[in-house]
Order: structure tokens, then sequence, then C-alpha cells
């Protein structure tokens, strides 16, 4: 399969669910690049309102005042020197929302109806014309019910606090193994229980468990789902 052959889809969406640390955010961006498409991390969205949330020192109970704050975020990406960053206005906040703190935070964030509304009308306005790549809890189930394609990624609570460990290491942050390990579990309970929104594998999507797969072997597999869906879609 050539890089040629996977340029020529123009406006497919490409929706990528899964549980935290099972390489979404990672294989997003890989993919939309091989694409040419537009890489969009709704992740990094909720983390980013999250963080904003602790700034301001609100309360999780006030709907008003989160619906007002998130009224006034301005959240984009952008590709630079650094590769894909997450911006808040005119701040770069790519490495403050992959704290431990913001990370637990963030499940919470993203269970609130009104974040999910104002982040949900985000992301359909940032796909409207198609051709990208959102990676998430619920793109294919609640976002895009109607995406192109849909992958679901998972791997086990201890690979992906493996992950999580080693990429706090790297990044020169402090990391306990067992207490990542015990946060990615307390994170899926999270995620999968609320009430608004769980995560959940949409019907149609294509699971991938990257437990005992590199992120290549991954990689190639969605880019062969894409190319199948691709000659669908031009025969239908």
């Amino acid at each position: 399969m050539t890089n040629d052959n996977l340029t020529a889809i123009d406006n497919l969406i490409i929706a990528i669910d899964g549980p935290s640390g099972a390489g979404k955010s990672t294989l997003s961006k890989l993919l939309a690049k091989r694409l040419s498409y537009t890489n969009i991390n709704t992740g990094a969205m909720f983390r980013t309102v999250a963080l904003a949330i602790d700034r301001a020192g609100i309360e999780l109970s006030d709907d008003a005042a989160i619906e007002q704050l998130c009224q006034q975020l301005h959240i984009y990406f952008k590709k630079d020197a650094e590769g894909e960053t997450v911006w808040l206005g005119n701040e770069n906040v790519s490495q403050l929302i992959h704290g431990s703190k913001i990370s637990m935070l963030t499940s919470r964030v993203s269970a609130l109806p009104v974040v999910r509304k104002a982040m949900l009308d985000l992301q359909r306005e940032m796909a409207a014309h198609g051709g990208v790549v959102l990676e998430g809890r619920d793109i294919g189930s609640v976002v895009f019910p109607d995406a192109q394609v849909k992958f679901f990624l998972c791997a086990s609570a201890p690979a992906r606090g493996l992950r999580r460990h080693e990429e706090l290491i790297h990044r020169g942050e402090y990391s306990d193994l067992a207490q990542t390990v015990a946060e990615v579990q307390q994170r899926d309970e999270a995620d999968y229980n609320r009430e608004h929104a769980p995560l959940k594998q949409a019907a149609d999507a294509v699971a991938i468990d990257s437990t005992s797969m590199s992120i290549d072997q991954v990689l190639e597999q969605m880019l062969l789902v894409v190319a199948q869906s691709r000659q669908k879609y031009q025969q239908s």
C-alpha cells in the first residue's frame, strides 16, 4: 500500500475512540499525516477545558459559570517546529494539559453535559468539511455516528499504564508505575460508567487491541481499513 493511494481520499471523517493510553493520540496524528488530513485531538480539547476550569477555581457543580467559561475559550491546534500543539488563546498548553492532576480532572470535566455540548459543537464545526481524523471517547458513537470510518483502540490496563509511566519519565516528570496503572484503571471506571456519553465501542467500529502490537503495526492495519472504506465509497 502506498501513500499515493491514500492521499486521494479527500473528505472522509475518521473517528478513533478508546480508553486512555490506548495510543489514540499518537495514531490519529500518524494516520492524519499519511492521509494528508487534519488531526483533531478531542481529548486535548477536554483537557484544555479542565485546565481552564482548574485555573479559574470554578466548582464542577457550577454549570452556569462553566458554560460561560466555555463560551469564552479559544481552543485550537497548530503545526509548528514542535509538531502539533494545543493552544488556549495565545498560550501553548500542550505540556500543561498532560499532568496527572489535569488528567484525573479531565475525566470528571468531560462528563459534564454543559462541557460536552460546547465541545461537541466545536468539534462538528472543525470537521464540517471532512478530511479529518478525530480521536476521543465517543466520536464514533455520539459526535459523528455517521463517520465513514470508525476505530476502537484498546489495550490492557497494565500495558496502558506502562506507556503512560514511560511517557511521564521521558518528559522528566516523576511517576510511580503501580500508581500510574491504578490511575489508568480509575480513569477507565469513570469513563465507562459516567452518566453522560460513557465510553463505548460503536457497533460498526473496527476494534484493534494494541497490547502486543507496535505503533507501526496498528497504523498499517488502520490504513488497510481506510483503503477498503475508500473503495466501498467509490463504488457506491
